[in-house]
């Protein structure tokens, strides 16, 4: 038995996966405080006569990534993602890891450069030997995806913790964004969702998921290409703030409303029965009461909670139709309610 079977590294970490990122009201809180991006060289700035580009996309609506033009043409993609074990297999968990952090690249239609490592690690309780299996497992999901991977930082931590620090290039005039949904257009999930859920069984009872681990480890990458071939300009990936979540801010920065079509929602096999068994994460229901203000619904509590789950690495959410992907709703013009979910 190796080292990697003996050791649950879910056990670990208090949370797990995107589940474990601060609660969406909470944030919202927290960056209202913070001043606005200046990067204009202004006079009187210590940077002053400096092009530092043009900020496109910063913290204003919460998106993906940050988004600087550097020439006419040209836009780096700047963005970092880490989290505590989703699963219990240590090169696995860096394949997710990775494959999350890359998403935001993709999510605002770039394409990733290089990531540089983020790895917190109990050195006193777990064994070096897993933290290089983590690591080897991003290294590989990075090579996939045509990025380097080239350094990083570490630090003693009392809870394992990964991620990846994604520098990424976009064409500056085809961003996808969450600010520009726009009335009459359909919304295409390209992942099924549940994965909170069944991440959640796997960290109380070690049961494994394959299709679960399948669907976190595979890049958005094909998604985000058709996306912008088809010419959509509305985009954002389902993670720890849940579809609803997620779908919330990309109305409440476009100005529009979302009606989904529950049933069109497409879920990870088992997700129902484990929701069904208790097994949610606390991220979920913090998901769906922040918000439920927003949302106009006849829909049962238990059906809510899975639209609502916090994924890890999950699918790209797009305002446009995407061949090969179900289409879960419509942007309308803006009603009373950000979300109606029927």
């Amino acid at each position: 038995m190796t080292t990697s079977e003996r050791i649950r590294l879910t056990q670990f970490a208090a949370g797990g996966g995107c589940a474990c990122k601060v609660p969406p009201g909470e944030l919202e809180a927290v960056l209202a405080g913070l001043p606005n991006a200046v990067a204009d060289g202004a006079a009187g700035s210590q940077n002053a006569g400096m092009n530092a580009g043009e900020l496109l996309v910063g913290l204003e609506h919460g998106d993906d990534a940050a988004a600087v033009r550097i020439s006419g043409n040209q836009a780096i993609i700047a963005t970092a993602d880490f989290f505590t074990p989703v699963v219990d297999d240590p090169y696995e968990w860096g394949r997710i890891a990775a494959a999350n952090a890359l998403s935001d690249v993709y999510a605002m239609g770039g394409t990733p450069i290089v990531g540089v490592n983020l790895l917190g690690w109990p050195r006193a309780t777990l064994p070096f030997e897993l933290a290089a299996e983590v690591l080897r497992g991003g290294g590989e999901v990075c090579q996939q995806a045509g990025a380097y991977l080239a350094g990083g930082h570490s630090i003693d931590d009392p809870e394992p913790k990964y991620g990846v620090a994604v520098t990424g290039l976009a064409d500056p005039e085809h961003l996808l964004r969450n600010d520009a949904a726009v009335p009459g257009t359909p919304l295409t999930l390209t992942k099924p969702i549940g994965l909170g859920v069944l991440n959640n069984r796997h960290k109380a009872t070690g049961e494994w998921f394959e299709e679960a681990v399948a669907v976190m480890t595979t890049l958005n990458r094909d998604a985000s290409q058709a996306a912008l071939a088809a010419g959509v300009r509305a985009a954002t990936d389902v993670t720890g703030f849940g579809l609803l979540g997620h779908l919330m801010k990309m109305m409440r920065a476009s100005g529009t409303t979302a009606v989904i079509d529950a049933a069109a929602v497409p879920y990870v096999d088992g997700a129902r029965t484990s929701l069904a068994e208790g097994f949610v994460p606390g991220g979920s229901r913090r998901n769906l009461d922040w918000v439920r203000p927003h949302l106009e619904s006849d829909l049962g509590e238990d059906e809510l909670v899975l639209l609502a789950d916090a994924q890890t690495s999950g699918g790209l959410l797009i305002a446009g139709e995407i061949p090969g992907h179900p289409v879960v709703g419509e942007v309308v013009e803006r009603r009373e309610h950000l979300l109606v979910v029927r």
